[in-house]
């Protein structure tokens, strides 16, 4: 756990440029981690971007290679008056550990070192061939790593990827994911007068730039949840009868998740669809920020001359990046109020991505589990995004196996993420029981 709590509190905020230093002395922890556990060929790799770790131990011959990946970068912490304790200062309480990263990515990486580490230790050697490849930005854009692999797919080559960076479904219940959502993510930017204007001299003929971002927000989508993009929804690809009905045998309370893990009086989103598919099979749109005018203490009456709104779509398999930014781009011209300038300005993308669940490194990995934790695997999507799965699909050829140890309660992106300590431990003891598995015919 001290080595744990070392990790964690380096504040490798990877969208912040003012901690970039400590995004590459994470990056540091890492290699210096794998090169001390045996592992050969440990770089940090600095071609653009933050940095990315390899390292390797390849001395299986006719064994399956793993494709190990994790990410070192975190979210920013704040609001920090939400914490219970300090994000950057982790905290052992009630079974978990409290620190920002806890459970995204720090904790999950960890586990994944640990795991091979361990066995390199007790053994001497793997079963299999494993590959390490670790990133510094996956919570900011993962360009670099995007580019690394379409450049290196032969360095690269392997039987599966594995990644630790998803939640069980409920504690005790091991799960694989084998779905996860897309993303479209931006800024809108809107430009009205020159400069900012008194609201008294000119209100009534000047154009007011957050007014419009809220009218075009508006415009976006209803108070339904029903996303007003002309197109959007063409490509949405229902879930099979098959795949809905293994998810309404979940153990499954939804007052209680309103209650305790949204913590909101009703739910939001499109009342006709069932809640899973509104979580997992359904595309979002979603504002994450609005900035423009004046926000401090006392008064000043301004008309804002320009905005910026951050949002993001989520997007579910068949739709196609480019083609949601086009769809978005003309709703956002249509709905532009008159006086104003109104343009979007893509920040990051990646499509939606499904694993077959009938893989044998999936299958593999749902024994794996169940054998740790004495219940049987079960098989979910994620509303959320892990942009490399779809990368590896595509270059390498590769499935991603996705074992994740988080809780559905460990407020990953939020203040007090935690991350349960029995998980780690059973974490490893899966991971490891994993490779087993994996070098068996």
């Amino acid at each position: 756990m001290n080595e744990l709590i070392e990790f964690l509190r380096i504040p490798s905020i990877s969208a912040s440029p003012e901690h970039a230093p400590d995004v590459r002395r994470a990056s540091e922890f890492v290699h210096d981690l794998l090169a001390r556990a045996g592992f050969e060929h440990a770089a940090i790799i600095e071609d653009s971007g933050h940095p990315l770790v390899y390292a390797d131990w390849l001395h299986a011959p006719g064994k399956p290679t793993l494709l190990a990946y994790g990410h070192y970068d975190v979210q920013p912490p704040d609001p920090l008056d939400e914490w219970i304790s300090p994000p950057l200062e982790p905290v052992l309480r009630d079974g978990n550990i409290y620190a920002r990263g806890a459970a995204d990515d720090k904790g999950q990486l960890y586990i994944l070192m640990e795991a091979a580490r361990r066995v390199l230790r007790e053994r001497g050697r793997l079963p299999l061939n494993l590959r390490f490849l670790i990133e510094g930005e996956e919570e900011s854009g993962g360009e670099h790593i995007e580019e690394h692999v379409r450049a290196h797919p032969d360095e690269l080559a392997c039987d599966a990827a594995l990644i630790c960076d998803t939640a069980m479904f409920a504690p005790d219940l091991p799960t694989l994911t084998i779905g996860l959502r897309g993303i479209v993510y931006g800024e809108i930017h809107v430009e009205g007068a020159r400069t900012d204007l008194h609201s008294g001299d000119y209100g009534g003929a000047a154009p007011n730039a957050l007014e419009a971002a809220a009218q075009i927000v508006a415009a976006l989508k209803d108070k339904d949840g029903h996303i007003r993009i002309p197109g959007l929804y063409d490509r949405v690809l229902k879930p099979s009868q098959a795949e809905i009905e293994t998810w309404n045998r979940l153990p499954f309370n939804p007052d209680r998740y309103r209650e305790t893990e949204i913590g909101s009086i009703d739910f939001a989103g499109e009342p006709e669809f069932p809640l899973f598919e509104r979580l997992w099979a359904r595309p979002t749109l979603e504002v994450h920020g609005i900035r423009g005018g004046f926000t401090g203490e006392g008064s000043k009456t301004v008309i804002p001359a320009r905005s910026v709104t951050k949002i993001s779509l989520r997007l579910v398999p068949d739709q196609r990046p480019a083609e949601v930014v086009a769809q978005l781009e003309r709703a956002i011209a249509a709905a532009a109020p008159r006086g104003v300038k109104a343009t979007f300005k893509l920040l990051s993308s990646a499509p939606a991505s499904m694993v077959d669940p009938l893989n044998p490194f999936v299958q593999k990995a749902a024994r794996a589990m169940q054998k740790v934790f004495g219940n049987e695997t079960v098989y979910v999507r994620c509303g959320g995004s892990i942009p490399i799965v779809g990368l590896f699909a595509e270059k390498l050829h590769a499935p991603s196996v996705m074992m994740g140890f988080g809780l559905p309660d460990d407020n990953i992106h939020a203040p007090n993420e935690k991350m349960s300590i029995a998980n780690i431990e059973r974490g490893i003891d899966s991971l490891i029981a994993y490779f087993d598995l994996v070098a068996q015919p």
